[in-house]
């Protein structure tokens, strides 16, 4: 049935909906689409540009010790910021909420593309006669998980090209994580209702004449999203039903051919997170970071054929490419970071250490509200109780909310 679904609202039509502008025409159309507790969505939107550059580059800047100071961490923050903009813009969104619940926020603009799908979407304006949007709830009559998904996959699949690079891959939406699940929502969807959302990123590493290497993947050219960068070994968003240590044994078989017998002792190492406004997409992504020490002589294979090539690079050569270039998919920035901060390749005399250390993890806190989000992040609290914890002095906290 959801195929059924898919190819009778076909890309064409959705495109002559939208030319002709009318927003009954894309309520008209939607009407026409089955439900389906199999959520299936439109053609996906095509891929952006390969990176232009290859392993040799990559690994040129990589060997070159010539330039820059290790304790210099300015391109540290660099590719930080790079995944933590538009903090600014935080009061153009409102809050999205499911049974009394903040589940995620939704860019005023973008609200304005919901209102014809009044039976999916509450939107409440203020009460003191104004027009303006406070929060916005799904219906009342939308009763169960089941009943949500489908309802609101109907509407992205309305929405057509509005919502590109669709997955056909559905995220739980809850409170935080772990809680009950409201529904599920298209992956794609979920920075334009602000959903936190939830992934895993493996460093597998090996140790060799003690030193460490870590294996790094370059992206194949026809991914969809970030082609040709290079990125982790193991990498994955985290789709309903499945736990975090399953996803990483799945996704190690599925991307580097590594089998269950090495994938288990995987460790969890702790999490990254970021919060990123560009437009009507306000990504609030939590990324839970695992380490693999592999046997030396493992080679990876790519089984899923999302991946060009794997090198084995020293940790301070990827250290290099971060601080130096852009090739590295930006989120892996983030988790190599901390990798390097777990393994002692960031010195704690270095300036800005602990200012570095908390950038890592804007987002994290759960729950709340925006504006306790524009209050402070969790992040600086829990550096802050730990400092306390271990010092029993709080001057030397080095604390700049941003």
């Amino acid at each position: 049935m959801a195929a059924t679904a898919a190819s009778s609202f076909s890309a064409a039509a959705a495109a002559a909906a939208r030319r002709s502008s009318p927003s009954h025409l894309r309520l008209l159309a939607r009407r026409h689409l089955p439900f389906s507790s199999t959520v299936s969505f439109s053609a996906a939107a095509p891929p952006a540009a390969a990176a232009s550059f290859g392993w040799e580059d990559a690994l040129r800047v990589a060997a070159d010790d010539r330039r820059g100071d290790e304790s210099d961490l300015s391109g540290y923050f660099r590719k930080v910021d790079t995944c933590n903009r538009g903090m600014d813009k935080k009061g153009e969104f409102v809050e999205f909420m499911v049974e009394d619940q903040v589940v995620g926020y939704i860019h005023q603009g973008f609200v304005e593309h919901l209102r014809d799908f009044h039976d999916v979407f509450t939107i409440a304006s203020g009460s003191n006669g104004n027009n303006n949007v406070e929060h916005v709830t799904l219906h009342s009559s939308l009763r169960t998980p089941d009943e949500r998904t489908n309802a609101v996959g109907s509407v992205i699949r309305s929405l057509g090209d509005l919502i590109p690079g669709i997955r056909n891959e559905l995220f739980p939406i809850t409170s935080s994580y772990g809680m009950p699940v409201y529904f599920s929502l298209e992956r794609a969807a979920a920075p334009f209702f602000g959903i936190k959302a939830y992934g895993v990123h493996m460093n597998g590493y090996v140790e060799k004449e003690s030193q460490k290497f870590l294996w790094i993947a370059k992206r194949s050219d026809t991914k969809q999203t970030f082609p040709g960068m290079l990125d982790h070994l193991v990498a994955g968003g985290l789709p309903y039903g499945i736990s975090c240590e399953e996803n990483v044994i799945k996704e190690c078989e599925e991307e580097a051919g590594i089998p269950r017998s090495i994938s288990s002792n995987a460790t969890s190492v702790g999490a990254i997170s970021y919060m990123d406004i560009e437009g009507f997409r306000y990504k609030r992504d939590v990324l839970f970071c695992y380490d693999l020490k592999l046997p030396p002589d493992f080679v990876p294979n790519n089984e899923d054929g999302e991946v060009d090539s794997f090198r084995l690079i020293p940790v301070p050569h990827a250290a290099n490419i971060i601080r130096r270039t852009h090739f590295f998919k930006p989120n892996c920035n983030l988790v190599i970071i901390d990798f390097l901060f777990r393994h002692g390749y960031i010195n704690p005399d270095y300036l800005g250490y602990l200012k570095l250390l908390q950038s890592l993890r804007r987002g994290v806190a759960e729950g709340g509200s925006l504006s306790m989000e524009l209050w402070m992040d969790s992040s600086s609290l829990i550096l802050y109780l730990f400092f306390f914890w271990k010092t029993g002095d709080s001057t030397g906290f080095e604390y700049e909310h941003k």
